[in-house]
């Protein structure tokens, strides 16, 4: 089936090929009416913009590339639903690529997009290596890193505030009376999850309480792995009266091996969790949790790289957002 050119739109419109370009970028050296005659003909003819051959005339392609470490977790699908919709709003479309944690992949998936000609990169890093491993090819295109705290790397990124979450989350179930709290899900293999089982650390020693973890001992979280964890961790003693789970999702776990296991939420455990996904507030489920504010996160990340893609800005920021507690139903004030 032959396409339909740009020849054939100005064929029918009864104007040059020039007019049809200039109604199709919105120029203003045409008239209104022309401009609604030649739309009218694209549309009638089912004519679409070659958007390779424009790029190539105003070396922007309007596409952003998004690699993220996985679209199956709840909370990556939902920064990935804000990042895509407030794109479009700016005249930007999405190419979303999955990393699956892994580095090699990840540098694969940079090389891909930049073979595609995107205007710039959103990157939720695959580990604490993404940086070094990518390093070769950031000063190439306009480049954000999201998710994931990059200390002192010289390049942009923003990150929901960690540490002050988890130190927030123990000094919220202080004040409900615990003084037993346990620290379910540590993963070592993430500067995220470090970041939070430090300041979980902090807030036990300024409020005098002995920590307790519970280390996950896989590679990533899901509610599949925090139910293998809770169900050993049910299989014995229990001297804790709060759970602080380093995601909502190790906490869905939690609550469905509790539930096995006649334990009650929270009249026998309280139960809190971190990143506020949808499921969280999901009757029955009510999950107390630690908010990362994911449509700010995707504006700031936007914004950012915009910024550098349309004012061709060198330099680097780090932008930290605070995270809130949302109070639900799962955690209740006991007595001493």
């Amino acid at each position: 089936m032959k396409s339909v050119t740009i020849k054939d739109v100005a064929k029918a419109a009864s104007v040059s090929n020039s007019t049809v370009s200039r109604a199709l970028s919105g120029s203003p050296e045409i008239s209104e009416e022309t401009r609604e005659r030649v739309l009218r003909v694209c549309k009638e003819l089912n004519y679409t913009v070659n958007t390779v051959a424009r790029s190539m005339v105003v070396r922007s392609t309007r596409l952003l590339g998004l690699i993220l470490t996985s679209v199956n977790n709840p909370f990556m699908s939902e920064l990935a639903y804000h990042i895509d919709r407030q794109a479009r709003a700016r005249g930007y479309n999405i190419i979303l690529c999955n990393s699956s944690r892994d580095t090699e992949m990840e540098r694969e998936l940079f090389e891909l997009m930049l073979g595609r000609q995107v205007d710039g990169i959103i990157l939720a890093p695959a580990g604490p290596g993404s940086y070094e491993s990518l390093r070769p090819y950031l000063g190439r295109i306009p480049s954000v890193f999201i998710g994931e705290n990059l200390r002192e790397a010289p390049e942009s990124y923003v990150s929901v505030d960690n540490f002050r979450g988890a130190e927030m989350g123990v000094e919220y179930l202080y004040r409900l009376g615990h003084r037993n709290i346990l620290y379910f899900g540590r993963r070592r293999n993430s500067v995220t999850h470090q970041l939070r089982a430090d300041g979980y650390a902090s807030a036990c020693a300024r409020l005098g309480l002995t920590p307790m973890y519970c280390n996950n001992t896989f590679s990533s979280t899901s509610i599949k792995y925090g139910y293998q964890l809770a169900k050993q961790a049910f299989s014995e003693e229990r001297k804790y009266t709060a759970i602080f789970a380093s995601t909502d999702t190790n906490a869905l776990g939690v609550m469905q091996a509790a539930e096995e296991a006649g334990i009650r939420i929270p009249e026998d455990l309280s139960l809190l969790g971190f990143d506020n996904i949808r499921d969280s507030s999901l009757p029955r489920i009510e999950l107390t949790t630690i908010e990362q504010p994911k449509k700010m996160l995707a504006s700031i990340a936007l914004d950012t790289l915009l910024d550098k893609i349309q004012n061709e800005l060198s330099g680097y920021s780090h932008r930290i957002v605070s995270p809130t507690i949302i109070e639900r139903s799962s955690c209740r004030a006991i007595k001493q």
